[in-house]
């Protein structure tokens, strides 16, 4: 084996866990084996790993795959306390701050955290380490091996069958069939983080990065949203992440549909208030916009609910 490596499995495999009167903490062991997973599917290979839905979507997968004790499935504990671990006579992992920001403590909140933090990551050797397939193989198997024995087949079994937590709140944000996310269960932060930023992840891709009333599409070659997922009904009333309850749409068409001046009817032809004082004239009046079809989706599953903007007309639109 390579010297390399068995010195970071060792070390892998002593991490520091709480001991609580529900035995050790579980925490470090499965942010590891998703840091793992997260290079494995080639959605990190920069060794930069962000605060983002498919970091805390498949540690919150992993956690119910793996864990049976009463632990809470905290991810924010072991995304800073793992910087605590050492191998090779160094930390082994390490966070870096946004710009004007200090991390000196742990931050509770996922939310915050992703506002705070612009990215952890590896130690250059283990990095390298992790991004040949053999070696990566090698430090997934140690890890089930060592901290969830009795879980390993049945881990490996549902990974390739695709049908963990992370993969049900997708099915749910994305309209499928009730029965693939049927065991689904929204109980924590974590969770509505994960299922909001699937939402503003998916609104933007179905409609293409076009705002579904004046056509307009951006793309950036950086990070950059330039069309916003827009609640039809709000978040805040319904809790509804769901796609049919979304619309994508520019910022200021956002802001104008959240403030009631334009909706969207029955044969998803736009409507503009007539409580608007504006140029008629100006290319982007809204007024030019009055009775034009919106853009969909392509799939009906994804259309924006009538029930939703029916909602909408009676409630917050000003006729």
């Amino acid at each position: 084996m390579n010297a390399g490596l068995d010195t970071y499995l060792s070390a892998l495999a002593h991490v520091k866990r709480a001991n609580t009167r529900y035995g050790l903490a579980p925490h470090k062991p499965i942010l590891l084996l998703t840091l793992v997973e997260l290079i494995e599917k080639g959605i990190v290979i920069d060794n930069r790993f962000e605060v983002n839905v498919d970091l805390v979507g498949l540690f919150q997968e992993n956690w119910r795959l793996l864990v049976r004790t009463t632990h809470q499935p905290d991810f924010t504990q072991p995304f800073y306390y793992l910087q605590s671990d050492k191998a090779a006579g160094g930390n082994f992992w390490r966070l870096y701050p946004n710009s004007g920001f200090q991390i000196n403590a742990h931050i509770k909140s996922v939310k915050i955290l992703s506002e705070v933090v612009a990215y952890g990551s590896f130690d250059d050797r283990l990095a390298v380490l992790l991004s040949d397939p053999l070696d990566r193989a090698t430090v997934r198997d140690q890890l089930l091996s060592v901290y969830f024995p009795d879980e390993r087949l049945a881990y490996y079994r549902h990974k390739q069958l695709n049908d963990g937590f992370y993969h049900e709140v997708q099915s749910l944000v994305l309209n499928e069939p009730e029965a693939h996310y049927k065991h689904i269960s929204i109980q924590t932060e974590e969770d509505v983080f994960v299922r909001s930023r699937l939402f503003k992840r998916y609104i933007p891709q179905l409609y293409q990065d076009t705002c579904a009333m004046t056509g307009m599409r951006m793309r950036s070659t950086f990070k950059y949203n330039f069309i916003d997922a827009c609640h039809i009904v709000p978040f805040a009333i319904t809790h509804d992440d769901k796609v049919t309850n979304g619309i994508a749409l520019c910022p200021n068409l956002h802001r104008a549909f959240d403030r009631g001046l334009v909706s969207v009817d029955e044969d998803y032809t736009i409507m503009v208030s007539t409580h608007i004082n504006e140029l008629v004239d100006h290319p982007y009046s809204l007024s030019k916009l009055n009775g034009q079809s919106i853009l969909l989706p392509h799939l009906q599953r994804y259309y924006p609910s009538q029930e939703n903007l029916n909602w909408h007309r009676k409630n917050v639109f000003k006729g």
